[in-house]
């Protein structure tokens, strides 16, 4: 296995985003996201550091399905 092979196979999985990220996407505090992973509606996987990291597609599917805001309301 060359070295290029190993250092490609995270993404090859998908991207991780951070609970701040996450927040972002949503408009909602960082704190927020970390109770929805608690909470189980969210999965998070957690990094050697204890971290958690939660996985792009899954979030954007879940931003997909929330309605969007009109410009006038």
């Amino acid at each position: 296995m060359s070295i290029s092979t190993i250092s490609e196979a995270p993404l090859q999985q998908g991207a991780l985003l951070t609970p701040g990220e996450v927040a972002v996407l949503f408009r909602v505090d960082p704190k927020t996201v970390t109770r929805w992973a608690q909470a189980g509606k969210l999965s998070a996987v957690r990094t050697l550091g204890g971290h958690r990291r939660f996985h792009e597609a899954e979030v954007r599917q879940l931003l997909s399905g929330i309605p969007q805001q009109r410009a006038g309301e």
